[in-house]
């Protein structure tokens, strides 16, 4: 049976460090939105005896479509943010009216949106800067059978940090493989200690 999740307010940071006059509220507003979105495409999936959406995605692919809904879920609840229209610009949210058009190949004025499934919030970007990361980290069960009693996708753990390039490790790849970075042990530390949501 499908179950609406609601974000837990209990569980929000009340003294988080946000930048660009982003609020506990427009966090909270973007996790319901994205609740409220597999609720609805899996109940209308359900009367159709089809898989959740949740169990269709491929992992990756479930996080960008998490990660794309939160960031526009963001910039439509803030003061302050708007989407960076430039396709794969850097960083997601930029500051309304910092760039022309709101659009900008890699700027600096931001806040870069990710998510994963990996506990901590560790998770790979496209390279090492100077920047304001939000990562949200989301469960999805996979393995509780019959699939019909799975529990919804939930969010676990939000952080918002200011990291610079020197808080990266460079991830080795083979030749046809994606450069990637991710925080080291004493970035994703500093990254942890500014969190905005635990529900663990």
């Amino acid at each position: 049976m499908l179950t609406r999740m609601t974000v837990d307010q209990s569980r929000l940071n009340p003294q988080p460090l946000l930048p660009y006059n982003l609020r506990l509220l427009d966090f909270q507003s973007a996790m319901q939105d994205v609740y409220d979105f597999f609720y609805d495409v899996n109940s209308h999936f359900a009367q159709r005896n089809l898989p959740r959406l949740d169990d269709m995605l491929r992992p990756a692919i479930c996080s960008g479509v998490i990660s794309d809904m939160l960031t526009e879920s963001l910039a439509k609840h803030s003061r302050s943010l708007a989407v960076n229209t430039y396709f794969n610009g850097h960083p997601d949210l930029v500051v309304r009216g910092a760039y022309p058009n709101d659009k900008i190949k890699a700027g600096e004025k931001g806040v870069e949106i990710k998510s994963t499934r990996k506990k901590g919030g560790a998770v790979d970007t496209h390279g090492a800067r100077d920047q304001w990361l939000a990562v949200f980290v989301y469960t999805v069960d996979t393995v509780t059978e019959p699939a019909v009693n799975r529990e919804a996708m939930k969010f676990t753990e939000v952080y918002c940090g200011q990291v610079v390039a020197d808080d990266f490790r460079k991830n080795e790849r083979g030749e046809l493989g994606t450069r990637t970075a991710t925080l080291d042990k004493d970035g994703i530390a500093g990254l942890r200690r500014n969190w905005v949501y635990l529900d663990l």
